[in-house]
């Protein structure tokens, strides 16, 4: 059983693969770096400056960067054009789908610290693909065969399984988890116990949530407690491999056989985003053919 939070997933199209390119860099020692701002590493105090990085990167991938921000000012352009505008509703739901996705927002925003990028990079790439939706939507026809027919074929994956919500605080004794559910007992705050007592550092900040889970993703004997569990009820202490769970089950999905009409939406979802991306390259190339584009990059 691993108390991991999946990476940070970012649907884009087209993205931020200049800031990919910077996170590849590290820099030992950072904190010690000189007080000039120019300066960004050394070697045996022989300085490596900004200007000097920002060169050698400009001849490895500036032609590369420089393309995706041509096409991104081409999305801009096209949107401004069509009266196509990104509303804070769109942003929220989509931000409403990264939180689903982590278990909550406080999951999310954990995960998103362990990432490189802040919420305003998602936001932003957001506001772009957002804009390349809908322009190309209109010009895409999702068919009913078609969408019933990969139900057909994909039915699995539309299969509800059983599926419980929960919570722990894991500790490494069980005289410290009887110490927990007896604090519990007296009406103390369970989220908040998690953030103070809990080793688990990947779920503690976000007061110990693990999200939604089927059968066969985590410890046996921590399954099979959380899925005798009742809504709202805590267990007693756990044991596992990684030491001792206390457990709080928030919330149970049962399990439910494919439904075509129920999975529609979600499946016109899916189609509807592969027809864009396979897509996408063709209509930009068109629409480049509209402006007048100078690449000056290519003269020095």
């Amino acid at each position: 059983m691993k108390w991991t939070l999946p990476r940070i997933k970012r649907n884009v199209i087209i993205g931020f693969l200049i800031l990919c390119l910077f996170s590849g860099l590290v820099f030992v020692g950072f904190a010690n770096r000189k007080t000039d701002p120019q300066i960004v590493a050394s070697v045996n105090g022989e300085t490596i400056r900004k200007d000097e990085l920002y060169e050698q990167m400009l001849k490895q991938n500036g032609q590369q960067g420089l393309s995706i921000l041509v096409a991104q000012k081409i999305v801009e352009l096209e949107a401004k054009k069509q009266n196509i505008v990104v509303s804070s509703e769109d942003i929220q739901r989509e931000m409403a789908k990264y939180y689903d996705y982590y278990g909550g927002k406080e999951a999310f925003a954990q995960a998103l610290e362990m990432s490189v990028y802040s919420e305003e990079d998602i936001k932003d790439d957001m506001r772009m693909n957002i804009k390349i939706r809908k322009l190309l939507e209109p010009q895409i026809a999702i068919e009913e065969n078609e969408m019933k027919t990969y139900f057909e074929e994909n039915k699995d994956a539309f299969v509800q399984e059983q599926q419980v919500k929960a919570s722990h605080i894991l500790v490494g004794s069980k005289e410290e988890a009887d110490e927990i559910r007896r604090k519990l007992s007296e009406g103390e705050d369970f989220s908040q116990l998690a953030k103070e007592l809990s080793t688990d550092e990947m779920t503690k900040e976000n007061g110990g949530q693990l999200g939604f889970f089927s059968r066969g993703q985590l410890d046996e004997a921590f399954e099979k407690a959380a899925f005798a569990m009742r809504v709202g009820d805590i267990s007693a202490p756990v044991k596992t491999d990684y030491g001792y769970h206390i457990i709080k089950a928030e919330e149970k999905k049962e399990a439910k056989a494919a439904d075509y009409q129920e999975s529609k939406d979600k499946i016109r979802e899916f189609l509807l985003q592969k027809r864009i991306e396979a897509e996408y390259d063709t209509w930009l190339q068109e629409k480049s053919h509209d402006y007048k584009i100078e690449n000056y990059l290519m003269q020095n």
